[in-house]
């Protein structure tokens, strides 16, 4: 017999604190398939990881950070602590059930239970069945649900791993192969223990590779120490800090006035044309940044100049603080590049289509991870091949609703500057949404909005196969305010003006307004 409940929020992360926070009124049960709050702040996180934004872009609205003067990008470990103070402060915890990993959603809804869109909660009736293993053991417990929030983020839990030709995989190399996700779940000996005078080989060029490399050049510094060696398929941009030439990086990206040079959704004639002559401006400052990290980091000296614009890399959400020490180490000769689109294994290391080959004794895969692939592990069909389309990204309305399954909603899938921002809005809408205070537009007009976000990012980058919404972050905001009837998104709710004020990091002036 299953236990019966309005709503299910699968996953305790970021994302699904936030649910759980704004949801709380309908007394929510939370899936977390560990035994900890914080998704990949938990689980996916190395000893020297931090967070990639400010501390003031990372903080619920209703919840500033109380050290304030410590590191403007806190560590693994202060995220963790802040979002256990937030879910305490809040009495989220009692939502929330430990150790309980979804293996299984049944569709038990039809078109009287489901009703029409925007109809979700209230009926009294189940819409999803939820399988949950308890403790890693036999023991499954069902229940049943008006409404599904599914949290279980992009990252963390399934690993994206190459598939190599036959001879030419894991299976022929002598030494050991590990995941970024397996070496997080290590203490600090044992990965000092795993580097320590060994030959590495890091694949990967974004935030977790570097990380590891520089985890690999601190645990090699003796005299037997031996180099480390990025595998890079795909340069990003890099930077050292949230500075160019002197000015504040958000100036150039998260501000209304530089937001309005970019295109965005609902534009009309007359932004788009202005947006067509902007067109010099933009690269203008995407050029001026470029020639900023030229000169600050020695990306020529290494080979490590991209070959597209810093732009593209911001608009994908892809840009990378750098550790202090990177550089550094690599003066060193402690961490070494390799550009290699095509690699393989071979018994002593790593082999090359321009037939070279790298020695090696660790392989760390810091290659990402397939977040669809947990969603559709779970939902049954004819659902789960919804999730995928051409874009590569799945189309999401405000990036929480898809159009074609119902009674569910998605919070994690989208990103941006700030991603907590990012969930905790959408979690705002989403609660107004099942409170009944306004309803979905039709299904051909959400679908239309979703296809005109990814034509946005295939105008803007070349890597549009990911639901990021930089470059008019604000703008979706506002809208998403708009939709829930507040007249304007700097007057009308705190969490709109708060966000304005991270924007402009006139935090601690806002605050003194507001009191």
């Amino acid at each position: 017999m299953a236990i019966f409940s309005k709503i299910g929020i699968i996953g305790a992360g970021i994302s699904g604190i936030a649910a759980a926070k704004q949801l709380s009124q309908y007394h929510p049960t939370v899936f977390e398939s560990s035994n900890s709050l914080g998704g990949v702040w938990k689980h996916c996180s190395f000893r020297t990881t931090k967070l990639q934004t400010p501390r003031c872009d990372y903080e619920f609205s209703d919840f500033p950070w109380t050290n304030r003067d410590n590191s403007s990008f806190p560590t693994y470990q202060e995220v963790l602590d802040y979002l256990y103070s937030y879910a305490t402060n809040f009495d989220l915890l009692k939502f929330v059930k430990f150790n309980s990993k979804v293996v299984e959603i049944r569709f038990v809804g039809d078109h009287e239970t489901t009703g029409e869109v925007g109809s979700f909660v209230g009926t009294g009736k189940p819409v999803w069945e939820v399988a949950v293993q308890l403790n890693q053991s036999e023991i499954i417990e069902w229940y049943a649900f008006e409404f599904l929030v599914v949290c279980t983020g992009k990252y963390g839990d399934e690993p994206k791993v190459a598939v190599f030709p036959q001879n030419k995989g894991p299976e022929v190399f002598k030494g050991k192969v590990m995941h970024s996700i397996d070496y997080s779940k290590l203490d600090e000996e044992a990965t000092v223990e795993l580097l320590k005078d060994k030959k590495v080989a890091v694949v990967g060029y974004k935030k977790s590779a570097i990380d590891l490399a520089v985890e690999c050049a601190e645990a090699n510094q003796g005299p037997e120490g031996q180099a480390c060696t990025m595998i890079i398929r795909t340069l990003h941009w890099t930077v050292p800090h949230y500075s160019i030439w002197g000015l504040p990086f958000y100036w150039f990206y998260s501000t209304r006035f530089s937001q309005f040079l970019h295109q965005r959704p609902n534009q009309g004639l007359l932004r788009t044309i202005l947006c067509h002559f902007s067109s010099p401006l933009r690269q203008g400052i995407s050029k001026f940044i470029e020639s900023y990290l030229a000169w600050k980091l020695p990306l020529q000296k290494y080979g490590l100049m991209p070959d597209h614009p810093f732009e593209e890399d911001y608009a994908s959400c892809q840009m990378a603080i750098l550790p202090e020490t990177f550089f550094t180490e690599a003066d060193k000769g402690k961490i070494m590049f390799k550009r290699a689109p095509r690699w393989w294994f071979w018994e002593g290391g790593v082999e090359f289509e321009d037939n070279t080959k790298l020695e090696a004794d660790v392989v760390l895969l810091s290659t990402g991870f397939d977040g669809k692939k947990k969603i559709k592990d779970i939902l049954p069909d004819p659902f789960r091949s919804l999730l995928e389309s051409p874009s590569g990204a799945m189309p999401l309305y405000r990036g929480t609703i898809h159009p074609f399954i119902p009674n569910m909603a998605f919070v994690g899938y989208v990103e941006s500057v700030s991603n907590l921002h990012t969930a905790e809005i959408r979690c705002i809408w989403l609660a107004r949404l099942l409170g009944g205070q306004f309803k979905l537009p039709s299904v051909e007009r959400m679908l239309e909005q979703t296809t005109t976000e990814r034509e946005i990012m295939r105008n803007t980058t070349r890597f549009y196969k990911r639901n990021c919404i930089s470059t008019f972050s604000i703008n979706h905001s506002d809208e998403i305010c708009e939709e829930m009837g507040w007249s304007s998104w700097r007057k009308k709710n705190w969490f709109s003006e708060a966000f304005t004020a991270y924007n402009s990091r006139d935090y601690e002036q806002h605050k003194e307004d507001k009191a």
